[in-house]
């Protein structure tokens, strides 16, 4: 069965300076989407406010025909990896992964994993932390996942395992993306979008895009 999210009219100013102008996304089941722009384009501020942690000063959003007027992430419809580390720090590895996952994690076997199993999620580097985040973010219930900046801190290894992960679950869930490895990016999105002086627009010109935005 096919689900959807789709947000309109996301206004956001921040000191009557116009951070996102009349935005519209939709994201289906199976997409697989890159939002590109610079620093301080907005993107954050866009994924904050999907998520409902931010609000904003106009937004229309609606999942699977449901209207959300509340915070979303209320619904359990939508999870989000932001730029900081989120996981509690005293954990083990094994605990949180039985916490939130129970004994069906499908990745016991990854590498990663299997040698940090038994560590505190203080004693992993950054690139660890980010690795077992968005492992499971992927393997909750949730349709819908946010993820900001997701191959930072990641060995290429770690980069080219994520990248098959989120193209792995791409059968049941719509994903938002965005990343500075615009070569990672690219391989693994079917749908690109530009957000720039406060408008998204999708992306057609692939080559112009890495003329201007990737040199």
């Amino acid at each position: 069965m096919d689900f959807y999210l789709e947000a309109d009219s996301i206004l956001k100013s921040f000191n009557e300076r116009i951070i996102l102008s009349d935005i519209y996304l939709k994201c289906m089941s199976g997409d697989i989407i890159a939002i590109w722009g610079r620093n301080g384009s907005g993107k954050s501020t866009l994924f904050n406010i999907l998520y409902g942690t931010m609000k904003a000063d106009r937004l229309f959003l609606r999942i699977n025909d449901k209207v959300i007027t509340g915070k979303a992430y209320k619904t359990g419809q939508i999870v989000y990896l932001p730029q900081m580390n989120f996981l509690p720090k005293e954990l083990i590895v094994e605990d949180l992964i039985r916490l939130v996952c129970g004994n069906s994690f499908h990745w016991l076997m990854d590498e990663t994993i299997q040698k940090k199993y038994k560590s505190r999620i203080r004693d992993l580097s950054n690139g660890e932390l980010r690795y077992i985040e968005i492992l499971l973010l992927l393997e909750s219930k949730s349709p819908f996942v946010i993820l900001d900046e997701p191959f930072i801190g990641l060995s290429p290894i770690m980069v080219e395992q994520v990248s098959a992960y989120i193209k792995l679950n791409r059968l049941n869930k719509g994903i938002i993306f965005s990343d500075h490895n615009y070569q990672a990016a690219e391989k693994i999105a079917n749908r690109y979008m530009l957000l720039n002086e406060g408008y998204l627009r999708p992306i057609t010109d692939m080559e112009k895009l890495r003329g201007i935005y990737f040199r």
